[in-house]
């Protein structure tokens, strides 16, 4: 546990929006980034050409599309629509996975499809980010890598045009995305693969469900009865069009409007069912005293008069951990959040950022290994810093709901899953739908 590096004195400090009254607003959200993402991915491996609808547009997204882009695969623009043509990967390319977790994790399984030399590198904080283990299972799988032996940014992928496949182990615990790059591939491999995890529990488990269910919309043929192993059959994987839902995780905030000022916030088209973890906001929100109904496509949370302090074990909902941590330092009762240690190796160390940043508003916060203890205390206004990390962001405009002068560094690192997420949400706070 250590306080995360102290950024250099900042000058895109915006001043977050603080309504004067319960709010009642109704919030339309752009599409979900990860969702977004697998779909690109599995579009550009189909048999066919198929379009991706309503897509987030975003940094990570873009550069998913890039990515792809490099490779050789046709993207179009149709009135805000991704059209996607397949097309051989024949050439050397090269990939910004930026800040993008699924394109560093998601594109070098299948860039080892392709006929040439694929060079991967990023943003300078994207080489801290774990990568390792899932390099070790593409080598074992029969993929060249080139990594210096770092395990991490910048490294390059030798494509062979094929990936022999079978069965692998990998300690995932750093982050379930290294199980879902691995089976969105692996119905190319010839002979499929077979991802077994050993180690610590695989955190956020929902978003391997997540690609699990897309895999099979596909077409392709996912064994996942066994716990901690998820086989993936060889063959085709047949083209289709996708629907993107709203990013629920990115409604966090927005509900948050409605749960910190007792007001109403109403967000459109949430999906009976769905497997993006942000859908466990409706059990969180209501275990901290919310009014929380889903009725015909709309999502509604209504805020007590005073927010109550939870025990959560957020293992599976990490991404959910610096909005529910603002607003456990609102609420009038103490809060631990457990079972995160892993979001230390997110955006930025998660755990050591919010500790710091809510205590320097005046929260009382221990940080504890695997989570945070908050209790209730005085907070004061005062430079929130973000650290590049578009969740931290959420964390400091939902503190700025209920504290005057809260300065939150660098806003438009939003951009990574919400384009233009200042002017919607000071559009939300002052009560213009967004």
């Amino acid at each position: 546990m250590s306080e995360p590096a102290t950024p250099d004195e900042p000058t895109d400090l915006w001043p977050a929006p603080r309504p004067r009254d319960a709010v009642d607003r109704v919030v339309s959200l752009p599409g979900s980034k990860s969702l977004t993402n697998r779909a690109l991915l599995l579009a550009a491996l189909a048999d066919g050409p198929s379009v991706v609808r309503r897509p987030l547009r975003s940094r990570d997204t873009l550069l998913m599309a890039a990515a792809l882009g490099a490779l050789g695969t046709g993207l179009e623009d149709q009135d805000g629509d991704w059209a996607v043509t397949p097309a051989p990967w024949e050439s050397d390319a090269a990939v910004d996975c930026g800040l993008a977790g699924t394109v560093m994790r998601f594109v070098p399984p299948v860039a080892g499809l392709a006929r040439g030399t694929v060079a991967f590198d990023g943003d300078p904080h994207m080489r801290l980010r774990p990568v390792g283990p899932m390099l070790s299972a593409l080598a074992a799988l029969g993929v060249r890598i080139d990594d210096g032996g770092r395990g991490a940014l910048p490294f390059a992928v030798h494509g062979a045009g094929e990936v022999p496949g079978g069965t692998v182990t990998i300690d995932a615990s750093a982050s379930s995305q290294f199980v879902s790059a691995l089976l969105l591939a692996g119905a190319r491999y010839e002979h499929g693969v077979d991802v077994r995890h050993v180690g610590k529990p695989v955190p956020s488990l929902p978003h391997i469900e997540m690609t699990v269910q897309m895999l099979r919309q596909h077409g392709v043929e996912v064994d996942d009865h066994d716990a901690n192993r998820w086989a993936v059959a060889p063959g085709p994987v047949r083209a289709v069009d996708h629907d993107i839902e709203p990013d629920l995780s990115n409604a966090a905030p927005f509900l948050a409007l409605g749960a910190a000022t007792g007001g109403r916030v109403t967000v459109t088209d949430w999906p009976a069912e769905t497997t993006q973890p942000g859908d466990e906001l409706r059990e969180i929100l209501t275990r901290m005293g919310c009014e929380v109904t889903l009725a015909d496509g709309d999502l509604t949370v209504v805020g007590p008069e005073r927010l109550s302090g939870v025990d959560l074990d957020l293992h599976d909902v990490g991404e959910l951990t610096p909005a529910v941590a603002a607003l456990c330092a609102l609420a009038d009762s103490p809060s631990h959040l457990r079972g995160i240690a892993h979001i230390r190796g997110h955006e930025t160390d998660r755990l050591a950022a919010l500790a710091t940043e809510l205590g320097r508003l005046g929260a009382d916060v221990t940080e504890r290994e695997d989570g945070l203890s908050i209790r209730p205390a005085a907070l004061h206004g005062g430079t929130f810093h973000t650290y590049a990390d578009h969740r931290m962001a959420h964390a400091g405009v939902i503190l700025g709901l209920a504290v005057d002068d809260v300065l939150v560094e660098d806003v438009a690192t939003t951009s990574k899953t919400f384009p233009d997420f200042a002017s919607a949400w000071t559009r939300a706070v002052h009560g213009t739908a967004t």
